[in-house]
């Protein structure tokens, strides 16, 4: 059966896609959006991954390095998770108000808390630092011995984050 067009630019978006989840663990790979075809940006990134790895940079995609791609990426799969570090400093304070992505997590480890013990408000993760998440903050810092004004603090956020990885600790040692 004779290789397609269509099989072959799937091939070169398979490359495209593990090259693009490389460069984002390895800033000395240029980063590539998969298209499916082996243009310019494709052939650099080969060469920096090549020479990355000490093969023969040529910018092509032979056995080895094919081979080379995968290995690398798959072990990226198969890695300690890596840390997020979310609160932006110190100095920071999340208020009602506020919303993006900081807010999100913090909801998730709100409600999260919530789905362990009982008295705790039904916190909605919606990105959006309101009321409920404001009441709820209160009610954790209440049980956490904190000053109950609402608003997360890099105290707050650090009780917050320990009581969830006690609560993930107790549910996953199951």
């Amino acid at each position: 059966m004779p290789y397609s067009d269509i099989q072959r630019r799937q091939h070169i978006f398979e490359l495209q896609t593990y090259l693009h989840a490389i460069s984002l663990m390895d800033n000395k790979i240029p980063l590539v959006i998969p298209d499916g075809v082996y243009g310019q940006e494709t052939s650099i990134a080969v060469m920096a991954f090549q020479r990355e790895h000490r093969l023969k940079d040529t910018g092509k995609t032979d056995p080895e390095t094919w081979d080379m791609i995968v290995k690398v990426y798959r072990s990226y799969l198969d890695a300690e998770p890596i840390a997020y570090s979310a609160f932006p400093s110190a100095g920071y304070t999340a208020v009602t108000g506020d919303s993006g992505q900081l807010v999100y997590i913090i909801q998730a480890m709100l409600h999260s808390v919530g789905t362990c013990y009982d008295n705790t408000p039904n916190v909605t993760v919606c990105g959006n630092f309101n009321e409920v998440t404001c009441e709820a903050v209160k009610r954790f810092q209440k049980w956490s011995g904190l000053p109950e004004n609402g608003k997360v603090d890099s105290g707050t956020w650090n009780m917050l984050v320990r009581c969830c990885e006690h609560i993930n600790m107790t549910v996953f040692s199951v």
